[in-house]
């Protein structure tokens, strides 16, 4: 997986790449909605009970606390946006965030 991410106080934006055969785990984001469009290759995605298939151009999205998982066969580019900022999701605090008054004080754990 790669990432390239950046966040301010109330929102991050990340361009992620799965390769080939990239399983995401059934889970959720309690704190956070979290919107996807994919931008190149495809996907099987289940969002609550709904399993589609999804190629480029499609968008997902999946609201705060709604379970979901993932399997890309072919690999797979995206872009997400995710609102609050998840601090597991920054790769780097110091380059992936800028941030003004409020700092991370709005920010969630998972």
């Amino acid at each position: 997986m790669a990432i390239h991410a950046v966040g301010g106080e109330q929102v991050m934006i990340c361009n992620v790449k799965y390769e080939a055969g990239t399983r995401v785990a059934r889970h959720s984001h309690p704190s956070a909605e979290q919107v996807m469009w994919i931008v190149e290759g495809d996907v099987t995605m289940t969002v609550g009970d709904e399993t589609k298939t999804l190629g480029a151009g499609d968008v997902v999205v999946v609201n705060r606390g709604v379970e979901h998982e993932l399997y890309s066969e072919g690999g797979m580019t995206f872009v997400e946006a995710l609102a609050p900022v998840l601090r597991d999701h920054v790769p780097d605090p110091e380059r992936d965030l800028v941030l003004g008054a409020q700092g991370d004080s709005l920010h969630a754990d998972h």
